[in-house]
């Protein structure tokens, strides 16, 4: 699991231009520095790093993005072997499962909290207003700084994409993730050379 710094250009009152930073997760899911994160974490970017575990920081690129189901691909260019995890069948995940969830909540990275899946199949509105469909919902923390990262079932394969916390802004016991096989038609449009929702 990465944390991702998102950098973007604004302008003040008097037409300054400064940098906002933002953070949030993401994790490799190839050995060619493949990494999956959500979309409203790289979304408006002039500027991407992503920090290993090691500290080690690299500039990344934006490959694909996917709004409607708030995903993204991006990719950096390791210079040393990277720990990939595997993508499980988010259409087998039960209620009352175990699930891991890691992230960088408020910056603390590499955190890993426990639960289980609470429900299937929520609907929740981010925050454009566009409406995410049948995400699971677990009562694992979620916390900001978590977006992105990877929700594992208890054989540590991928399930589904940490995506979003009920709330005022910290976590109370639910937390939303993206199945995962929503980001597998993305990936497979990208590994095909197809155009896939980027907008």
């Amino acid at each position: 699991t990465v944390n991702i710094t998102s950098t973007v250009y604004r302008r003040n009152f008097w037409l300054d231009i400064y940098p906002v930073r933002e953070s949030g997760s993401g994790f490799f899911i190839h050995e060619d520095g493949l990494i999956l994160t959500n979309n409203h974490v790289v979304s408006g970017s002039q500027k991407l790093q992503v920090t290993l575990a090691d500290q080690t920081i690299y500039e990344a690129e934006l490959l694909e993005r996917d709004p409607y189901n708030d995903l993204a691909l991006i990719k950096v260019k390791p210079k040393k072997p990277i720990h990939v995890l595997r993508l499980g069948d988010s259409d087998t995940v039960q209620v009352g499962q175990k699930v891991l969830a890691i992230g960088n909540p408020f910056g603390l990275s590499g955190t890993l909290t426990t639960g289980i899946v609470s429900s299937l199949h929520r609907d929740l509105q981010d925050e454009s207003g566009r409406l995410l469909e049948g995400m699971i919902q677990t009562d694992a923390a979620i916390n900001p700084g978590n977006s992105g990262g990877p929700l594992l079932d208890s054989q540590g394969n991928v399930i589904g994409v940490n995506t979003a916390i009920y709330g005022p802004g910290s976590n109370i016991g639910i937390g939303f993730a993206m199945p995962i096989n929503r980001a597998k038609a993305m990936l497979d449009a990208y590994r095909s050379g197809k155009r896939f929702g980027r907008a």
